[in-house]
């Protein structure tokens, strides 16, 4: 390899002067691009480039004093890594090397983690939020900016990586890191979390399941939005229901709390609909819950415990 380079935020384009031999004959180029953190947003952004976007130009032909450039020339790509035809991500592959002691510091550029072969996302210790404007307390009140609210500044954009329980064995599990610039394992830790209550809170506008568009009703009309509740764990059940509130609920799950009108029916409906049961579905609508507040849009909000 004669030369690499990486872009940032701050300097997206990189240009690049490499010096390079060459032989009489036919002679072979790779490039490589690997882009990470595509631009999602913002004015003409479908527009901006993305990996090599050239030229790419031979200087010093003939004593230095012709160019070509190869921008136009035909190219062969080829898509993908290596990495991913040697399976690299579920750590059985034989290109991996056993060690009594973890490996430090050691880039391996693939930019991703992977728990027992199945990917949790990107992983871009390097891409860090900016040093400009950071704060240590956030206040959301007033108008809105882009500076407002900076925190850990100077520090990786993503810490924290979320685990599926479906990912994980109950032991040997394999975690695998594709480091960007080479980081520490042994500071890697898991938390764990047992939930206690699973929450919905859905609109009597909101589409319904995409496997009931076609069903229509005992009555003849489409099926409405509805409601699902399902316990994590195949031994769970739903055993009490926290909240449950049909007209105007506020709130985020745990904190739900009833607004300015709501159905005296809900908790009654709820409870036999979903005690006793590892998931339930329940339409919102005001045939389910009658109507307590007339012309106002209306939502259901459910709050349960799994036991």
């Amino acid at each position: 390899m004669k030369s690499s380079q990486t872009g940032n935020k701050e300097k997206p384009k990189l240009n690049e002067d490499i010096p390079i031999t060459v032989l009489s004959g036919k002679n072979k180029i790779d490039l490589l691009s690997l882009t990470v953190g595509l631009q999602n947003y913002g004015a003409f952004f479908d527009t901006w480039g993305a990996g090599i976007t050239g030229p790419v130009i031979l200087k010093g032909l003939k004593n230095g004093n012709k160019t070509l450039d190869l921008s136009s020339r035909k190219w062969t790509y080829q898509v993908g890594l290596k990495g991913e035809d040697l399976g690299l991500s579920s750590g059985s592959s034989g290109a991996w090397n056993s060690k009594t002691t973890f490996p430090k510091k050691q880039p391996l550029i693939w930019y991703k983690a992977w728990v027992n072969g199945q990917s949790i996302g990107r992983y871009w210790p390097t891409y860090v939020a900016s040093n400009v404007d950071c704060t240590d307390s956030c206040n959301y009140r007033g108008p809105f900016t882009q500076t407002k609210c900076h925190m850990n500044c100077g520090k990786p954009s993503q810490t924290l990586y979320h685990v599926p329980q479906s990912f994980l064995k109950p032991n040997g599990n394999t975690l695998v890191l594709f480091e960007e610039s080479g980081g520490d394992p042994t500071q890697i830790s898991f938390a764990t979390k047992q939930i206690g209550s699973v929450c919905a809170h859905v609109s009597d506008s909101h589409p319904p399941q995409i496997d009931l568009w076609n069903q229509d009703t005992e009555s003849g009309g489409k099926v409405g939005p509805a409601l699902l509740l399902n316990c994590p764990n195949h031994n769970q059940v739903i055993s009490s229901i926290k909240f449950a509130s049909y007209g105007t609920p506020l709130g985020t799950c745990g904190n739900f709390y009833r607004g300015r009108c709501s159905s005296n029916k809900t908790l009654s409906i709820v409870k036999k609909a979903c005690i006793g049961s590892r998931s339930c579905s329940i339409g919102v609508s005001t045939d389910t819950f009658g109507d307590p507040c007339k012309g106002v849009p209306k939502s259901l909000a459910v709050e349960a415990t799994c036991a």
